[in-house]
């Protein structure tokens, strides 16, 4: 796995630097980030520490545009972010459509506050139920109701909307190649713990 990466980044960065050349030379494709980059650059900073920080920019942006392509459809149904979020892992779960919080904290990436309000809405908004676990005393399941998941096929269908109108005319190799990088990247970052 080590290996695979770093010829992996061996590889993109003779490709980066190939870009950057070609970019610099012929005016060609630049997104924002490029122009942060040049920045970066000036500024001193390594090539592989400039890769690192524009995987970070792109992710982020990336997922600031399907958030806000989403926003619309998520708010005429009456739903943040992350209570779809939280709907969505509990829909995963398939029947009986449910989770102890903690689980649902994990999954979700939310801090244990989050998900209290989160669930205290869609709880109001009859989304979601909490029941006793009966292996259990201590603790409780949260569990979809039958508005909830209703309400969670409809944000679905929405997500999956939102996400084909942002990706459009992005060539679906390239869209599977992204992604498949980005679990590489996971792989080996995706556990570490920071503070």
């Amino acid at each position: 796995m080590r290996q695979s990466l770093e010829t992996s980044f061996s590889e993109s960065n003779r490709a980066s630097e190939y870009s950057r050349r070609v970019r610099a030379n012929d005016g060609g494709p630049r997104d924002d980030i490029d122009a942060v980059a040049e920045t970066w650059r000036r500024d001193g900073l390594s090539e592989p520490l400039i890769a690192m920080l524009e995987v970070g920019k792109r992710a982020g942006r990336i997922t600031m545009l399907l958030q806000q392509a989403l926003r619309a459809d998520l708010a005429e149904l009456g739903l943040t972010y992350a209570e779809f979020e939280v709907l969505t892992v509990l829909r995963r779960e398939g029947e009986p459509y449910r989770l102890r919080p903690s689980e649902l904290t994990r999954s979700a990436f939310l801090t244990s506050g989050g998900t209290s309000n989160v669930l205290q809405r869609l709880q109001k908004a009859g989304y979601v139920e909490r029941e006793a676990n009966a292996g259990d005393a201590r603790s409780r399941f949260v569990q979809l109701t039958p508005v909830g998941l209703r309400v969670t096929e409809r944000a679905l269908a929405a997500s999956a909307d939102a996400h084909e109108e942002v990706m459009a005319g992005v060539p679906a190799g390239d869209v599977r190649g992204a992604a498949d990088a980005l679990r590489d990247l996971l792989l080996v970052i995706g556990r570490r713990r920071y503070r």
